[in-house]
């Protein structure tokens, strides 16, 4: 979680130069908040000792708010009740929406009624919106449609990430929940353009941490009905995304997080360090697509 010092710090200097792009956060009468845009997950940096690094965290998100990005996402949990302290937690320090995972551990027990019941009092107690957030490659469980589009009608929940990947579902969330103020965010840059033509309004997208500029792009040619061109960044970025989420994960986003001019730095334990020919690979996948 970011600490309160460094987020109050931060904060006003990102909202004024994220106003100047995307209008701020107010929502119309009679709407709730919009998320539309793109989200780059920040990634937390670390000290040599696994400490975090506060100063280089700082310097990261003073570089990423010069793109157009909406936001930025920056933390999740589990548990409800810890998800609901962490959410009140992250209102106090000038969150504007939480975002909240699929409680995973009870695997078994995690069905439709069991996570309508989560998300329903983590949405009733949190003194701001709440994004439903679906990653079955990390949880190994999908929260299921019919899940969705009940909680759709919360008056505290706001939409959903799917980090899923398959389309049909995004958009047969798109279109069961097209009677609700219910939006959808697609969790990958890999099917951002997929995920725009099926009706979702944004997208939170790891490789915005280092192709913030092109993902903004793809996002300004989507909705601009430029899909010709869009068809083509789309593909060059698909193996630069997979590279940084699927492939490598974590460690290899820090590490071409270094290559573009961030701080990505060591990750923690049990994360390790890319093996030579992992990072061989990494590079090959964004100078074969032109971006290194």
């Amino acid at each position: 979680m970011l600490g309160p010092r460094v987020w109050s710090s931060v904060r006003q200097e990102l909202s004024r130069a994220l106003s100047s792009t995307v209008g701020g956060w107010a929502s119309g009468e009679g709407r709730k908040v919009d998320i539309s845009g793109i989200y780059p997950p920040v990634t937390t940096p670390f000290t040599a000792s696994a400490e975090v690094d506060y100063g280089k965290l700082e310097e990261n998100l003073h570089k990423l708010s010069t793109f157009p990005f909406r936001g930025f996402v920056v933390q999740g949990s589990n548990a409800t009740q810890a998800t609901v302290e962490m959410t009140v937690s992250m209102a106090q320090v000038g969150a504007d929406a939480a975002m909240v995972v699929t409680p995973c551990y009870y695997h078994g027990r995690m069905n439709s009624a069991a996570l309508i019941h989560h998300y329903t009092k983590v949405a009733d107690l949190s003194p701001i919106p709440v994004v439903l957030y679906s990653v079955p490659a990390n949880t190994g469980l999908d929260l299921p449609v019919d899940a969705v589009v009940t909680l759709s009608k919360h008056p505290n929940i706001v939409g959903i990430k799917d980090s899923g990947g398959d389309v049909t579902r995004i958009g047969l969330i798109v279109h069961k929940t097209r009677s609700q103020d219910f939006q959808v965010l697609a969790g990958s840059a890999g099917f951002l353009l997929a995920s725009y033509a099926v009706g979702a309004v944004g997208g939170v997208c790891a490789l915005a941490n280092v192709l913030g500029a092109q993902v903004c792009q793809l996002e300004r040619l989507c909705l601009t009905g430029q899909w010709e061109d869009a068809q083509k960044l789309q593909h060059r970025l698909i193996e630069p995304n997979t590279a940084v989420t699927r492939s490598f994960g974590i460690p290899g986003l820090k590490k071409t997080m270094d290559w573009f001019g961030y701080y990505g730095g060591p990750c923690r334990a049990p994360l390790r360090e890319l093996s030579a020919a992992q990072e061989e690979a990494l590079r090959l996948d964004f100078t074969s697509n032109g971006w290194l």
